[in-house]
Formats: C-alpha cells, sequence, structure tokens
C-alpha cells in the first residue's frame, strides 16, 4: 500500500495542477464601427439611443432603474450618443438617474431646444443640462425648426464660449424639408437629424448629399418608425442574404441600411429592453451593405 501523501507532497501537487490550468480569455467584443464628424474627425459609433417615449416612465422607480439598465448595456456594448429632448417628458430626468447610477463620462449627450420663446431658450437649456446632470452638453440641436433663428444664435454664442461642442438642427417624418435644406446652406451646423429608413427615403436625393458637401454630421431619427416597419417585416422570414452582412433579424437588416450611408454618422434607435440595445448595437459590427445589396434589400421590402 503505497505511503500516506505529506502536505508538502500535496502542496506541491495542487500547485502542479494549477500551473497547468491556464485561464480561457473571453472571447473578444465585436469592434463597433464608427464614422467621423466631420467638423472635427471625432469619431462616433454608428448605433446610439434614442429616448423619444421609452424612457418617458415618470418616477416610476422601477422603470427607471430598467432604463438606466439600457444605458448600462448600451455603454458596455461601445455606445456613446444618447438622444433627448425637452418635448420627451421625463426622458431627460431619467437619463440623468441613469448616469448618476453609470459612467457619465461616456455618454456624448445630444439634446435639443424645443420653446416658441427664443427668450426662454437659456432658461430651457439649462434645465435640460440639469436634468442630465452633465457639466455641458456634447450636442444641442434646434428641435424641428422651432424659432430656430434665434435659438442658433444662443447654440452657437455657446459653442464660442466653450459650453458646447456641436450645434445642429431635426426634422422628422420628412417634414419641412425644404426650410430645413435653406438652413443647412446658410448655417454653419455640426449636425443635421433627420428621418431615414428603407421606407421613407426622401432625404436620399437632397438633403443627405448636402450634408456631404456641407460637411455636417447626420443623426438617424425614427429608423423602425417606431416599431411599425420592425412588427411588420417579423411577419416574413429572414433572407439568406442577411447572413451575407451579419444580420440575425429584420432590425439589424434596417439599421445596417441606415448606417452604410456614407452621410450617416449614427442612427438612434429607442428601446425599453436590453436584449434589443445588444441586438441594436451589434449592426454597428461586422460587414455593411455596398451599394448593390443596399439596392437588393430596398426590391425586397418593397415587395412584401
Amino acid at each position: 500500500m503505497p505511503q500516506d501523501l505529506t502536505r508538502r507532497d500535496m502542496l506541491a501537487l495542487t500547485a502542479g495542477v494549477a500551473g497547468a490550468l491556464v485561464p480561457l480569455a473571453a472571447p473578444a467584443q465585436p469592434r463597433i464601427l464608427t464614422r467621423p464628424i466631420p467638423s472635427s474627425r471625432e469619431a462616433v459609433p454608428l448605433v446610439g439611443l434614442g429616448t423619444w417615449i421609452t424612457f418617458n416612465v415618470g418616477n416610476d422607480k422601477v422603470a427607471r432603474d430598467s432604463s438606466a439598465e439600457v444605458m448600462r448595456a448600451f455603454f458596455a456594448g461601445g455606445g456613446t450618443l444618447i438622444d433627448s429632448s425637452p418635448m420627451y417628458g421625463s426622458s431627460q430626468k431619467v437619463i440623468g438617474y441613469g448616469l448618476s447610477k453609470l459612467d457619465a463620462a461616456k455618454v456624448f449627450s445630444a439634446d435639443k431646444v424645443w420653446i416658441s420663446a427664443a427668450a426662454s431658450g437659456p432658461a430651457q437649456i439649462e434645465a435640460s443640462r440639469a436634468a442630465w446632470g452633465v457639466p455641458r452638453f456634447d450636442l444641442l440641436q434646434v428641435h424641428n425648426l422651432l424659432s430656430w433663428e434665434p435659438h442658433l444664435k444662443t447654440l452657437f454664442a455657446m459653442k464660442a464660449m466653450g459650453s458646447l461642442r456641436y450645434v445642429g438642427i431635426t426634422t422628422s417624418e420628412g417634414r419641412r424639408h425644404a426650410e430645413f435644406e435653406r438652413v443647412m446652406r446658410a448655417q454653419p451646423l455640426d449636425f443635421i437629424q433627420i428621418t431615414y429608413n428603407i421606407i421613407d427615403r426622401e432625404v436620399e436625393a437632397r438633403i443627405l448629399p448636402l450634408a456631404q458637401e456641407r460637411g455636417m454630421a447626420v443623426i438617424v431619427n425614427r429608423p423602425f418608425q417606431e416599431g411599425d416597419l420592425t412588427r411588420k417585416l417579423a411577419r416574413h422570414p429572414l433572407p439568406a442574404w442577411a447572413a451575407e452582412i451579419d444580420c440575425t433579424s429584420w432590425a439589424q437588416v434596417i439599421l445596417k441600411f441606415i448606417i452604410s450611408h456614407p452621410a450617416v454618422t449614427c442612427a438612434i434607435p429607442a428601446t425599453t429592453r436590453v436584449d434589443h440595445v445588444r441586438e441594436n448595437l451589434a449592426a454597428a459590427t461586422g460587414r455593411l451593405p455596398e451599394a448593390a445589396l443596399r439596392a437588393r434589400i430596398i426590391a425586397h421590402v418593397a415587395k412584401l
């Protein structure tokens, strides 16, 4: 019968086994794709986070915590740009609540001024900043061109003083494109924000080319038509060609179609779910459709 192992023998054996167990490295997270802001060359991830409706949860503690978890997953996945507005109810305060629990340094803060009285613009901006809890906004936009002339003067003055980094304007659902274009031609904007997706493509004709010509970054709102587009497409199987651009869902196909346009800087889908924010961010990884596949996507969706 073999002799009993001594304590020294056991320690040596344990050390040998431990030395042979090399921890497996965690799988590398896919690199999120970025595009530069033309006016500064600062890189921005191609998918951001919108807050219209989804973050308007009032003082509901459970819903606020749920929104904070969406933000946590967004930052963990490499996202930075979060967009909101005074028009979005409690969304700004819900963002601020989330940032107070997370690393606020990761956020690219994009908000808006939305008030008829030009003299009230600065006070509204300050209330929005306080709601977010950030020292300054990265981007402020004149929401839907409301009183755009005096508000742009305010925003450009803030930028000159260093209390704002970027200035922009917004519209949605194809409204006021003619006036929008005139403002783009006349003002030295850093950003514009418009509606664009596989169905809503009016901006391809003039707005997107003009943004490229004028060196303006483009944020895309309503990528899913507030969920209507994804719900309609979900009734149909995902085409085989989706694998060619590393898509596993219709939502990713929609987002990849949008962000593959060379003028687009960032799409901002809104969501209440952690799994959806991860799915959306995954659209900003892997392969993007080139011109031929973009045309094929348009034709395929038109038939559905």
